[in-house]
């Protein structure tokens, strides 16, 4: 007869064997010690970002109105973040309307915060919000990423790693928790890419849901539900757009981030099994919000959208599931899907994003099609936002 086995130590040993994979493959992908490095991009690149033409760009150069950028032997621009953002400086200065080429807040504008969540795993979330903060960022926004899922992937995705780097402090939590918590600005992190920083994520966020039902018993001040708005308080004159990455679950994490966010973004995989959950979702967080708003929490969002995630056009029942979205939510779904792409899955073997790769590495049009698809997503968000600052 076989020994029986103990489920904690075969767990444990599952955990510490992938914890040590996990290592190795990332010494394989990144030298140990290194961070990671934005590409530069191409002149087409710079001059889609820019809103410009890239004869006009060149023209630039040649006039002397903007600095030298990196040049290849063939005579070829390129292009760091830095610079992008820099010329982009110089085009607003010279700019006949305030705003032309840096399109974030102004005076009397208030700070967007958006929430990415669904109840259901495997949804996007992460995926969809990284690569709109990257999108906003090129564009010259000013962004603050927060990772309030305790699974931390996007903190992983920005070149970290929550289980060593933050694994008891340095994370989001010390700015929420109910004892002694830290300055929001002690635990903001510059990243490797120009215009976003990041609130990091890491195992002890978990400690809030379970801290949560004592400090409501205590009564102990602010509560759950405005902690994150109080703490986002001493930082939020830095930036344009501050995005939430939410768990896969409905706690106390996410009723927070909801309760300080401007709008929401439901991501949605267009099959009926992830409508079902949705559905659930939806009801529950109804009913939940409902408690908190009459608890005092601000329940006013300036949009909300559902934002059709993994999306094969030719794909029968995905179409109609689509269709019948449209049709029951109307302007409340996206113009613009976001793709089912290799080229996204792909870049994530190695932690990156499809803004982040070349596109040598790829298939040209599996990749074009990919960033396309992306862009349209982004810039449709980029406009629900100058909406709300009413532009």
């Amino acid at each position: 007869m076989r020994d029986a086995i103990q489920i904690n130590q075969r767990v444990r040993e599952n955990a510490e064997n992938l914890s040590a994979a996990l290592e190795s493959h990332m010494l394989s992908v990144f030298a140990p010690d290194a961070r990671k490095e934005l590409r530069r991009f191409s002149a087409g690149e710079a001059a889609e970002l820019l809103g410009i033409s890239a004869s006009f760009l060149r023209k630039l150069h040649f006039d002397g109105k903007v600095p030298e950028v990196h040049t290849s032997p063939g005579g070829r621009r390129h292009y760091t973040a830095s610079d992008i953002r820099d010329i982009r400086r110089v085009l607003e200065a010279s700019a006949k309307t305030p705003g032309a080429y840096l399109k974030g807040r102004r005076a009397g504008d208030k700070v967007q915060v958006l929430s990415f969540l669904n109840f259901k795993g495997g949804s996007g979330k992460t995926t969809s919000a990284v690569h709109t903060a990257q999108r906003l960022a090129l564009k010259g926004y000013r962004v603050l990423c927060v990772d309030i899922d305790p699974q931390a992937s996007l903190t992983t995705l920005f070149g970290y790693r929550p289980e060593v780097d933050f694994l008891e402090s340095g994370t989001i939590y010390d700015a929420i928790r109910y004892e002694d918590p830290v300055p929001f600005s002690a635990i903001v992190q510059e990243t490797f890419f120009t215009g976003i920083d990041l609130a990091p994520a890491g195992l002890m966020l978990q400690e809030f849901e379970h801290e949560t039902p004592r400090a409501l018993m205590h009564n102990i001040q602010p509560p759950f539900f405005s902690r994150m708005a109080a703490a986002l308080q001493e930082v939020e004159s830095h930036y344009d757009v501050i995005i939430f990455d939410c768990p896969p679950q409905l706690g106390y994490l996410t009723m927070s981030a909801l309760c300080a966010s401007t709008g929401v973004l439901i991501t949605i995989v267009p099959n009926m099994l992830d409508v079902a959950s949705m559905s659930q979702f939806l009801q529950m967080s109804a009913d939940l919000l409902d408690v908190v708003s009459n608890a005092g929490a601000g329940m006013d969002f300036d949009f909300l959208r559902f934002l059709i995630n993994r999306y094969e056009p030719n794909d029968g029942p995905q179409q109609q599931v689509v269709a019948f979205l449209r049709q029951l939510f109307s302007q409340e779904v996206m113009v613009s899907a976001m793709l089912k792409s290799t080229a996204i899955s792909d870049a994530g073997l190695t932690h990156q994003t499809v803004y982040e790769v070349d596109r040598s590495q790829f298939n040209r049009n599996t990749y074009d099609r990919a960033v396309d698809s992306l862009n349209a997503v982004n810039d449709e968000i980029e406009s629900l936002l100058q909406t709300s600052w009413r532009r």
